[in-house]
């Protein structure tokens, strides 16, 4: 049984590699080259920026020598053009909308899952693999998403947008592991990543500020901030670099006629380029009850309608009780009377079943009973 694996220079793909050589499988790694910043630029138009960020070769160098040491074939294959059409376009038009995106969704969907899957096919692989905090459960004519069994890491939220082809065709070798325990393993195998860093943020970001690296691809329209009755308290940089629910670099002290409490973004105005704050964590105007999702897909078992599910928001979030209204094939509207704070749109709500991920949609409109939230 051939399998080939996502090898990213990490520490769980590099586990991910070592158990299923252990498992007996025959396996090759390859390494996902996904941004160059020569090519998307000349796409764009503009040679000139600045935005080499991703170490994407130092990961390259990880990747290898965690393959030389497991005695593993690694193949680097490109994937920037499609990187830049479905995740990286999909990206900016998120933002040019007011929303906040969630590319990593969209790689596994596109990339991951797909791009990378259609050329590990071309290898002869039987199977792909990820080192993805997710499990599968394969039976004869379906396959299950199945929460990771490490809470803190589980990375099924992500994954709500894949198909069940690709599932049939996935393996998720750490998925029953915690990360402390991964952690151990590369230790005692000596494995070259054993004390590598997890990467945050997003890929083609790296540590760059995130407002540096998007104005080099979005113009930034500064605009008023302004309160819940329409004050005008300060200024932002653009709306697009804010997001539901945020309180760090608002900029906005206290004062006499306001008060001490922390400010948060609460809404924008599109049309008229406001970003509207309002005062406390736990402010009605961030908390919601239900919402409007499209995009839907579901990777098994389409949900019922009226039936107690749960569903996450936001990655790592606690589970919320929920129930579901199909208003056609592909949009839903989310019910969760017991309110949930910060529900953003460009997000998903990712619905589970008890341990078994449903799939997901993308949030489009957000409400508390027949209010609309000024998103």
């Amino acid at each position: 049984m051939k399998v080939i694996l996502g090898l990213s220079g990490g520490v769980d793909s590099s586990v991910a590699l070592k158990l299923l050589k252990d498992e007996g499988y025959d396996v090759e790694a390859m390494f996902m080259r996904n941004w160059d910043s020569a090519t998307n630029n000349d796409i764009l138009g503009n040679p000139d920026i600045d935005d080499d960020v991703c170490p994407q070769e130092k990961d390259y160098q990880d990747a290898k020598r965690v393959a030389d040491q497991l005695q593993v074939k690694l193949n680097r294959v490109d994937f920037i053009e499609e990187y830049w059409n479905t995740v990286f376009q999909y990206f900016l038009n998120e933002y040019k909308k007011g929303r906040t995106p969630n590319p990593d969704i969209m790689c596994n969907k596109y990339i991951k899952f797909n791009a990378f899957l259609k050329y590990a096919s071309t290898l002869g692989a039987d199977y792909i693999a990820m080192g993805h905090y997710a499990r599968v459960k394969h039976e004869k004519d379906k396959s299950y998403l199945l929460r990771g069994v490490d809470s803190n890491k589980d990375q099924t939220y992500f994954l709500c947008m894949i198909s069940q082809e690709q599932l049939r065709k996935s393996l998720f070798p750490i998925g029953h592991l915690t990360k402390p325990m991964v952690r151990q393993i590369a230790k005692e195998s000596n494995l070259y990543t054993a004390e590598k860093k997890d990467s945050t943020g997003i890929c083609f970001i790296g540590e760059r500020n995130f407002k540096e690296f998007l104005k080099n691809y979005l113009p930034a329209k500064p605009g008023n901030m302004v309160t819940l009755d329409h004050k005008v308290i300060g200024k932002h940089d653009g709306l697009m670099y804010y997001t539901i629910g945020q309180r760090k670099g608002l900029g906005i002290g206290g004062s006499n006629e306001f008060g001490n409490d922390a400010w948060f973004v609460c809404g924008k105005n599109i049309k008229t380029n406001e970003l509207i704050v309002g005062q406390g964590h736990d402010s009605k105007y961030l908390i919601s009850n239900h919402c409007i999702a499209s995009e839907c897909n579901w990777i098994t078992d389409k949900p019922i309608e009226g039936k107690n599910y749960l569903a996450k928001f936001r990655y790592r979030q606690n589970d919320n009780e929920v129930t579901l209204k199909f208003l056609d094939d592909n949009k839903i509207e989310v019910f969760y009377p017991s309110g949930v704070r910060a529900v953003t749109p460009g997000q998903a709500v990712v619905i589970y079943d008890g341990e078994i991920c449903l799939g997901g949609a993308i949030i489009d409109e957000v409400y508390f009973d027949n209010e609309r939230r000024m998103y």
